[in-house]
C-alpha cells in the first residue's frame, strides 16, 4: 500500500520537489526489477508518514529517470540518498533496516 506522504520524483520534477525543498529530503533510487529495493520499500514508506511535515520522502524510477541517477552517480540500487538545501549530505547504498534509515533522516535535521 503506497503511503500518501510518499513522493514519486522523477528527471522532471527532481530540482523543483527535492533541490527547491524547504526540507530535507530522502531519495529512494530504485526499479521495479530490484529485488533488495522491494524488502526496503515497506520501510520507506512508514518513515514517509513517521516523517511528514520534518522530510519529504520518495523515489525515483531509475528506469524511468535515468538523468538524475547519472547526476548522482548512482552505481547500485537501493540508493539512499538525503539532499538538503539542494545538496546531498547523506546516502545508504543497499538494503538496510529502517532503524539505520531512521537515523540517517535525524542527522539531517
Amino acid at each position: 500500500m503506497a503511503s500518501d506522504k510518499l513522493h514519486m520524483f522523477d528527471d522532471g520534477t527532481f530540482e523543483s520537489e527535492v533541490l527547491k525543498s524547504s526540507v530535507p529530503v530522502l531519495v529512494d533510487f530504485w526499479a521495479p526489477w530490484c529485488t533488495p529495493c522491494k524488502m526496503i520499500a515497506p520501510s520507506v514508506e512508514a518513515l514517509a508518514q513517521e516523517y511528514a511535515g520534518q522530510v519529504k520522502v520518495g523515489k525515483l524510477n531509475i528506469d524511468n529517470s535515468p538523468m538524475v541517477a547519472q547526476r548522482y552517480r548512482v552505481m547500485s540500487i537501493p540508493t539512499l540518498l538525503v539532499f538538503k538545501d539542494g545538496q546531498p549530505v547523506d546516502q545508504i547504498i543497499g538494503a538496510v533496516g529502517k532503524d539505520q534509515i531512521a537515523a540517517m533522516l535525524d542527522r539531517a535535521l
